[in-house]
């Protein structure tokens, strides 16, 4: 298979290549700054890209992978207001270009990257999108981050639409909408994240496994939207 992931220098993009691809599938990994652990990664093909400037980044991979089939394309990107998820957020205090950079990383990159590689889609067997989504793009939940938030709920009509497009073509559209990630822990350390965390933080394992879920679904299925909050999370 081949694989298109964005966002893999580090957490659950760096997670995502290392464990849902087999060792004889290809990964064209996408970053803006140079993954650590390539070294221990031979099947990953990095291509740096700064989805700040969404047009020239969607040019840039579509140049690197050409017409190659893409069985999945998993956009794994979120960026967020200077101080967001902290007492010390104000939206007022948000400069126009901040916000106008969290809009198109988080999703006119993601538009752009998808609109790019649908034919390279289409000539694969059981294609699949998956878009890394948040709670913050749920109806009613409780953070502050204004921004985020909509580029989150953003996200989320993107798959409603794709699925409308792309439905004569079988190529099934999904969302993670996740909740708060253990993303400072390793992937290896689900027991540790369950004994410290108690529930707070959601084990990187647990991610991986959602998607292993959607990617083993035949081309018959969509499966639309999974939520996945941690047990303690009363964001939602």
């Amino acid at each position: 298979m081949n694989y298109i992931i964005y966002g893999i220098s580090k957490g659950l993009g760096k997670a995502i290549a290392q464990h849902i691809p087999q060792a004889n599938d290809h990964v064209f990994g996408i970053s803006r700054s140079l993954p650590p652990f390539l070294d221990q990664s031979p099947h990953i093909q990095w291509i740096s890209a700064d989805l700040s400037n969404p047009i020239q980044a969607a040019q840039s991979v579509k140049t690197v992978v050409g017409e190659q089939p893409i069985d999945c394309l998993i956009y794994n990107v979120g960026i967020w207001e200077h101080n967001a998820f902290t007492d010390d957020y104000n939206f007022s205090t948000s400069t126009p270009e901040e916000i106008v950079h969290l809009i198109n990383t988080n999703i006119t990159a993601c538009i752009l990257a998808i609109q790019s590689f649908i034919e390279n889609l289409k000539h694969a067997k059981n294609a699949k999108i998956i878009l890394i989504g948040s709670t913050w793009g749920l109806e009613n939940h409780n953070g502050h981050e204004v921004a985020f938030s909509a580029s989150k709920f953003a996200l989320r009509g993107m798959v409603h639409s794709l699925r409308e497009n792309l439905r004569a073509d079988n190529i099934g559209v999904s969302i993670l909408n996740l909740g708060y990630l253990a993303t400072e822990y390793q992937y290896e350390d689900t027991t540790k994240v369950l004994e410290e965390t108690c529930g707070e933080l959601i084990p990187l394992v647990d991610v991986i496994q959602a998607i292993k879920f959607i990617l083993s679904t035949t081309q018959a299925t969509c499966v639309k939207e999974i939520h996945m909050p941690a047990m303690k999370d009363k964001n939602i």
